[in-house]
């Protein structure tokens, strides 16, 4: 064999390896990816739509008066995406693992929606089935209109007639929630 053959057989090989060094990289690569992929989407350790979690929380004002929270007692069982909580609730939860705590600003569009005037409307006294009313607290009544619960606070009374808010005690309000996400289920 002269020696150009040879040299040209030895590019020839180097070539090859060349191409395979290629393709198994890319395939390295591709596997990565997919294995990034795979692991963001069922992952079992970060929080998720449709994933049933518990939480504990503290939830306060933006002036830091506390109005709830679960810290002494159970936590608070909910499945990301079926609107039993507040939006921005559910949204901080998202990407959390278990055994962290976050502090999250909730806007009151996100919370309990902004204060809506047109659900204070005065009523005949006679139409609220409530024994012994008391101006301030909060009741639950059935509308007769739709046969569905209320929640009402009472604002002023008088002889005949009842001031009735149906506005949530935190609408229009921005909150803060300090969550620490105990368990996905």
């Amino acid at each position: 064999m002269k020696k150009s053959e040879k040299v040209k057989g030895k590019e020839a090989v180097a070539a090859k390896k060349k191409k395979m060094r290629q393709f198994a990289i890319g395939a390295i690569v591709a596997l990565v990816v997919v294995a990034a992929v795979a692991f963001y989407l069922f992952n079992p350790f970060f929080a998720k739509t449709g994933d049933t979690v518990s939480v504990y929380y503290t939830g306060s004002l933006a002036d830091g008066t506390v109005f709830d929270s679960n810290r002494d007692a159970s936590p608070l069982v909910f499945t990301i995406g079926q609107g039993k909580v507040i939006p921005g609730l559910e949204e901080a939860v998202i990407g959390m693992a278990p055994n962290t705590t976050k502090t999250v600003h909730i806007p009151m569009v996100k919370a309990y929606g902004p204060y809506d005037s047109s659900l204070v409307f005065t009523v005949n006294r006679s139409d609220i089935a409530i024994e012994n009313p008391v101006v301030g607290e909060r009741y639950s009544i059935r509308r007769s209109a739709d046969n569905a619960v209320a929640y009402i606070k009472i604002i002023t009374m008088t002889e005949d007639t009842i001031t009735i808010d149906q506005n949530h005690d935190l609408a229009g309000k921005d909150l803060v929630f300090t969550i620490t996400l105990v368990r996905i289920a």
